[in-house]
């Protein structure tokens, strides 16, 4: 036999693809840690309907992981798949527009039977040739068959069977780009500890899946793709939702107060709620509520009561804390809300990412109600920016909203994990002297309250949603509500003290400057890095801070000749730049299709404003 044609590659992404119950989420998850122990940069893209078990064998039912891995820093997914794993027809008619021109597809050839070709609505038996895939590298497994043949001698049922079979496509992929099967069996072991009939038919059909690699290498390369140089430390695979979790974890130890997390769940946010429930170790206290009021009502209860408090939501969630969010601005307590944006409105695309929050969070409340608004950019960087939600409310006594989203929630990449010793330290404003406490005494610089909770002798004093004096007394005295108006929207504006100064990408002036905020950073610094390896004075500005801004944006802004916003919207946050740095032109570039954008669109985007 031949030996295997062996290819070096610096990345590559890879595609798995099937029904909604074929485990490709794990299938992908699975291969991305281990891409990622072995020292490979990393980044995912879990694509999924919104539907629990969407009708099989269609292409709405698809479900997709795309995952990115390299030699070097990865910033996005990858626009296109190099290599494509179907397990069905209607995978390859969902992911044809998304892989890369001569690619590999790898598809179950025992799942190409007229049925599921008109399940997935081809109008002829021959899914390539109707797609125009025909120059693409295909690869025709057995799937489903051979891992029938693998557990015939296992008392397993043909549903349990079939159930692994998204481990004989790992198998065959791991052998493919040379990756050790060491971790994916801890896993399967540890998993299905207490189903050992079950863990041994997964590791079969995985080692089974790994051998058929072996057995066919004269008709498929094998790859690849060498470690990527990184700083020394302590490294995992983290996903947005659970650094999220974990950098209020950390900002409850610095802070020296207990955590509490009241939330609701919801698409794409419940991974939030889950991660510290699972960790009463640490002394979180969370609290699955009734309804999403209920959650953001208890998280005002337990800022009243002294903890670092927070809820969980998503978009329509959002929406039903309003009040509640306007309560905590007039009492002046520290809570954090994350918001893990998706598509809308109401219940929209639960599973699919977007950036259409952002007005909501700016300004929908009854009433002038500012509060402060961060945005996270990186799955990894959730954690630095939970953490920082916190210090800021903690410090400042106010309400912040931290903006992430379903690709940043979903989405994983790896992480160092910092010491306790590198965060910044947090320092609660916890009243000290009752014979001058006042409810609404305030630091002259930060214009922060004092906290007083409960149990602190001397430090009584009233607290709600309507107005008071200095005293916390109610009043509807003109003047005062007029005054407090002032001091509540200037307190917010003073954040400003507390946060970086806007960085570019690239030189600090020149043709274009690209604008974004949010989950879009890896696209948007990979499409700038493209323009400007091309000659092309363009640089980039990502924002993290949106209420207050930087306090050198319109300096920024004003030493380019164009100005590009770009944004899963329809120009959300484009228009508050309009309102907040007035008097310059900002071109758009908006996408909503609960896709993030792709490296390609944005750089045809630039090059034409260029020109224009």
């Amino acid at each position: 036999m031949k030996d295997a044609k062996v290819i070096e590659l610096e990345e590559v992404a890879i595609r798995f693809s099937g029904d909604s119950g074929d485990g490709m989420q794990l299938t992908g998850t699975l291969f991305s840690d281990t891409s990622a122990l072995l020292g490979n940069d990393i980044s995912t893209f879990p694509d999924y309907p919104s539907e629990i078990r969407a009708p099989q064998g269609t292409v709405g039912g698809v479900s997709g992981f795309q995952v990115q891995f390299g030699k070097k820093k990865i910033t996005t997914p990858g626009d296109l798949a190099h290599v494509l794993v179907a397990m069905n027809p209607a995978a390859i008619k969902a992911n044809a527009a998304f892989m890369n021109p001569g690619g590999t597809i790898i598809f179950d050839v025992d799942s190409f039977s007229e049925k599921n070709f008109e399940k997935a609505q081809f109008k002829t038996n021959d899914p390539f040739a109707e797609l125009k895939l025909e120059d693409y590298i295909k690869i025709p497994v057995p799937i489903t068959s051979m891992t029938k043949e693998s557990l015939k001698d296992l008392e397993l049922d043909n549903k349990s069977v079939l159930r692994c079979k998204n481990m004989f496509a790992l198998g065959l992929i791991c052998w493919m780009f040379d990756r050790p099967l060491d971790y994916i069996e801890g896993f399967i072991q540890k998993k299905f500890g207490k189903k050992p009939v079950i863990a041994e038919a997964n590791l079969k059909v995985l080692h089974d899946g790994y051998n058929y690699g072996m057995n066919i290498q004269q008709a498929t390369p094998q790859y690849i793709v060498h470690p990527a140089p990184i700083e020394k430390g302590t490294y995992r695979n983290i996903n947005g939702n659970l650094a999220t979790a974990w950098g209020f974890v950390a900002a409850a130890e610095k802070a020296g107060l207990e955590l509490f997390i009241g939330s609701y769940p919801i698409t794409p946010a419940t991974d939030v709620l889950q991660a510290l429930a699972e960790r009463k170790d640490l002394g979180v206290k969370s609290f699955q509520a009734e309804d999403e009021i209920a959650g953001i009502c208890t998280t005002i209860g337990a800022a009243f009561a002294g903890h670092l408090a927070v809820t969980s939501t998503s978009g329509p969630g959002f929406a039903l804390k309003s009040e509640a969010l306007g309560l905590s601005v007039m009492a002046e307590l520290p809570i954090v809300v994350v918001n893990v944006q998706r598509g809308g409105p109401s219940t929209g695309l639960p599973t699919k990412t977007e950036q259409s929050d952002l007005l909501q969070t700016l300004y929908g409340r009854n009433g002038e109600s500012p509060l402060v608004v961060i945005a996270a950019s990186t799955p990894s960087d959730c954690f630095y920016y939970a953490y920082l939600s916190a210090k800021i409310a903690l410090e400042r006594m106010v309400p912040v909203v931290l903006l992430t989203d379903g690709f940043l929630g979903n989405g994983s990449e790896p992480w160092r994990v910092p010491t306790m010793d590198e965060l910044p330290p947090i320092t609660p404003r916890k009243a000290t002297n009752p014979e001058l406490f006042k409810p609404y005494n305030r630091d002259p610089e930060t214009l922060a309250r004092e906290w007083a909770v409960p149990g602190m002798e001397g430090f009584q004093h009233r607290i709600g949603g309507l107005e008071k004096n200095a005293a916390g007394a109610v009043s509807h005295d003109p003047e005062n509500h007029h005054i407090n108006t002032e001091i509540r929207a200037a307190k917010v504006e003073k954040v400003v003290d507390m946060i970086p100064e806007l960085e570019l990408v690239g030189e600090p002036e020149g043709d274009l400057l690209v604008v974004g905020w949010g989950g879009t950073y890896g696209h948007m610094i990979s499409s700038v890095r493209a323009m400007q390896d091309a000659g092309k004075k363009v640089s980039l500005a990502h924002f993290n801070y949106i209420k207050p801004l930087p306090k050198n944006t319109a300096e920024v802004f004003s030493k380019f000749k164009k100005i590009v916003v770009c944004e899963l919207n329809l120009g959300q946050f484009a228009s508050y730049l309009r309102d907040k740095v007035p008097g310059l032109h900002y071109y758009q570039v908006n996408k909503m299709k609960g896709l993030p954008f792709s490296v390609h669109e944005l750089v045809e985007n630039f090059e034409k404003i260029l020109e224009a």
